[in-house]
């Protein structure tokens, strides 16, 4: 199936889409609730970021893609950042799972890792469960995604099931104007254990593209999620990630986020603690470059009694990039002993470089905890300083400085491939 780019979505559209993918009529009707929404609702209001002349909707929204047999037949920048083993491994082209290695352990376990279409047909009732049910807030670019995602991965672990090596997943877009529409559900039962690893690899292209991308979590009484990812795509291409948690009883949910993406990046990133004694880590760190401009947002909704929460968020910007950081932990009604600490620490390398941080805490509980810091500034001169006097030039004591930055995420990312591949851009940013 293949439609012109910036066309008028239609229902036609929508209808062909779900026919060609053989879905059930409850997934048409989500799609078909989508394009009505996404015909009626204005994009996002963000602060401090106007995206009203940003791409939104001009791209080709499907292109299928050959399965491959072997991951030999994938180019360098894909084999690079593939784990030593490169089991549990699916791989999606533009709208289409092209690989997908499982082992034959996870299987046994009963866990499910396979691409999400596939799971619609496979786990119907089990994806029906989750299914775009995490309350994603309600604008364009969201509904958008509800009407036209297409590929994805479907994860769901267990009961008492720990999976000890990472589920990894890559979403490439390799040509022009082919948009991706990834839809990541992930779903562990009561006392399991995953950590999934995504990387989303995009070629440079001439021409504009688009990638809006959907994540959900759901991890129940005492389960423990961790989601790593890192972003890579060139100036040309508009990114749209959406990510939202939810946590039950003594459940936790770790995010360890890279965004180093070359374009506009809107970025937003929610967790709900509504089971007492959940938690939540977040890790993240963006690099900015070019004139390109970014917005993250890292929420966290207390609800639960004796819920913890604590958001560490690291930028640099260059040259004439401008991001804005917003970081917001709430306090509802009801949760008592709750502790919530967040920290946006931004660098800024160039004279028209802009950073912006904004912690904000939203108490409406009496008997908690919160705290809150930012920091927004050059380069330590004094430490540059310091470094040259020593024989390092002043380039190399800047990387230095940067990369020293940065380590409090880097050195939580969890596997060492991942990890070699986020410095390797970084480096590139930096040079």
């Amino acid at each position: 199936m293949s439609v012109e780019a910036n066309v008028q979505f239609d229902l036609d559209t929508i209808i062909q889409l779900s026919k060609q993918s053989s879905e059930p009529a409850w997934l048409t009707q989500l799609r078909e609730e989508g394009l009505a929404a996404y015909q009626q609702l204005p994009l996002p209001k963000l602060v401090k970021t106007k995206i009203d002349k940003w791409n939104v909707d001009h791209f080709i929204p499907f292109k299928e893609e050959a399965p491959v047999s072997s991951v030999d037949a994938f180019p360098e920048s894909l084999t690079n950042i593939l784990h030593e083993t490169s089991r549990n491994l699916l791989v999606q082209k533009h709208s289409t799972c092209v690989y997908t290695d499982v082992s034959a352990s996870l299987k046994h376990q009963g866990v499910v890792f396979m691409p999400l279409p596939q799971a619609v047909r496979e786990h119907e009732e089990l994806v029906k469960k989750y299914l775009f049910q995490s309350g994603f807030e309600k604008h364009k670019i969201t509904a958008l995604h509800q009407a036209l995602w297409s590929g994805g991965v479907f994860v769901y672990v267990p009961k008492n099931v720990e999976i000890k090596e990472p589920l990894q997943v890559i979403f490439w877009a390799a040509e022009e104007e082919i948009a991706v529409f990834p839809h990541v559900l992930i779903a562990a039962d009561v006392n399991s254990s995953v950590t999934i690893v995504e990387n989303v690899v995009g070629a440079e292209f001439s021409k504009p593209n688009v990638i809006n991308s959907m994540v959900e979590i759901f991890a129940a009484d005492g389960a423990n999620i961790r989601y790593s990812s890192v972003r890579d795509l060139s100036a040309n291409t508009t990114d749209y990630t959406h990510r939202r948690a939810l946590a039950d009883k003594d459940a936790r949910v770790e995010w360890l986020l890279g965004d180093m993406n070359s374009g506009n990046t809107v970025s937003n990133t929610t967790t709900l603690l509504n089971g007492n004694g959940s938690s939540t880590d977040l890790k993240s760190v963006a690099v900015g470059s070019g004139s390109q401009k970014e917005n993250f947002v890292a929420r966290v909704l207390h609800i639960g009694r004796n819920t913890e929460s604590n958001v560490l968020t690291r930028g640099v910007m260059r040259e004439e990039s401008t991001a804005i950081f917003n970081g917001i932990t709430e306090m509802k009604k009801g949760c008592e002993k709750a502790n919530g600490q967040q920290a946006e620490n931004i660098l800024m390398i160039g004279e028209r470089a802009r950073g912006d941080a904004n912690p904000i805490l939203l108490i409406d509980e009496d008997d908690v905890m919160a705290g809150h810091a930012a920091s927004v500034g050059p380069v330590n001169p004094l430490q540059v300083f310091y470094l040259m006097s020593r024989g390092i030039s002043r380039r190399e004591a800047e990387r230095l400085i940067v990369i020293g930055f940065l380590a409090p995420v880097l050195d939580h990312l969890p596997i060492e491939g991942m990890q070699k591949r986020l410095l390797s851009i970084i480096e590139g940013k930096l040079s």
